[in-house]
């Protein structure tokens, strides 16, 4: 039986973060492979009011992020959110990977944000009972999980991860800071490249 994570995530821009914490499930769970999803219609970020990148930006730029990983062929690419239409659930994906993919040991990587929020997904208790846990932890930040979540049994593995977040990086852009230090450089080119995350300019729109 092989053991796959989950690593879903609007990646608006992937990061070197990113990277750091999924080699680093790689190796404390013995993964075969880091299945990257980029999310097709994040319903959490979407009902907040944030207007999110184009799909296709955000695919190419975690193909470009797993690319210059040496061609490591445990770094996958799947588009079945973006391909997939309405609001992404990790209950349907995980639904339709585990159908068409049977007889996988399913990880979910997640970041601690998202384990606290957790009684929030849709299919949550079907969740944890069907996959561990992985949880990166941001130094210095902590959330808790939800007494709901807490009480129900399921597992769960702490995995270190760097303070780097895609928020800061959309802000460095806008405000034409490098960012050559947070992203791989492929990466950066194509934002350059493609005008993303720029800020508007004074009067448009």
């Amino acid at each position: 039986m092989s053991r796959i994570a989950l690593f879903g995530g609007t990646f608006d821009p992937p990061h070197r973060a990113h990277l750091a914490l999924a080699h680093a499930a790689l190796t404390a769970l013995a993964l075969a492979e880091v299945r990257w999803i980029p999310t097709g219609e994040p319903w959490q970020k979407v009902r907040g009011g944030r207007s999110i990148t184009p799909s296709a930006h955000r695919v190419a730029m975690v193909e470009i992020a797993i690319r210059g990983e040496g061609g490591d062929a445990r770094f996958v690419l799947d588009r079945i959110e973006v391909e997939r239409a309405g609001p992404s659930y990790t209950i349907d994906t995980l639904d339709a990977l585990a159908t068409h993919e049977p007889g996988h040991e399913w990880v979910l990587l997640i970041g601690q944000d998202q384990y606290a929020g957790l009684h929030t997904w849709r299919g949550w208790r079907e969740l944890l009972a069907r996959v561990t846990l992985a949880v990166a932890n941001r130094p210095g930040v902590a959330h808790e999980p939800a007494p709901e979540v807490r009480a129900l049994p399921h597992r769960m593995v702490p995995l270190p991860m760097l303070d780097i977040s895609a928020t800061d990086i959309r802000a460095r852009v806008a405000a034409g800071q490098g960012i050559a230090d947070l992203v791989p450089a492929d990466v950066a080119g194509y934002i350059a490249r493609h005008g993303l995350y720029r800020a508007p300019l004074p009067g448009a729109g």
